[in-house]
């Protein structure tokens, strides 16, 4: 299903550090058919800048930054993310930034 209410995957980047969420975020993107919600979870501390940033420049809707406590404490982040519909000009689904 795809549309303004498809889930798209989870990518769990845990224990990757910077710049892996955001490269995992982006390869995702370059296969989204585009307005789909996909879901990051990390915990890297530089992803709570990244990811923000990321949607801005992708034309992305951080839809929410959910802190989560882990057994160990340290906790990580569960973000969810819309993917920018199809051909928006400069949006990492649009024809021109897909890398064949």
């Amino acid at each position: 299903m795809t549309g303004p209410d498809s889930q798209g995957a989870t990518l769990d980047e845990r224990g990757h550090r910077c710049p892996a969420p955001i490269i995992a975020l982006g390869r995702y993107a370059t296969t989204s058919v585009g307005d789909e919600v996909v879901t990051l979870l990390a915990d890297d501390p530089a992803a709570q800048h990244d990811v923000p940033a990321w949607c801005r420049l992708r034309g992305a809707k951080l839809i929410a930054a959910e802190p989560v406590a882990s057994a160990d404490g340290a906790g990580w982040t569960r973000y969810t993310v819309r993917m920018p519909p199809p051909n928006v000009p400069g949006s990492a689904c649009s024809p021109g930034n897909i890398a064949s």
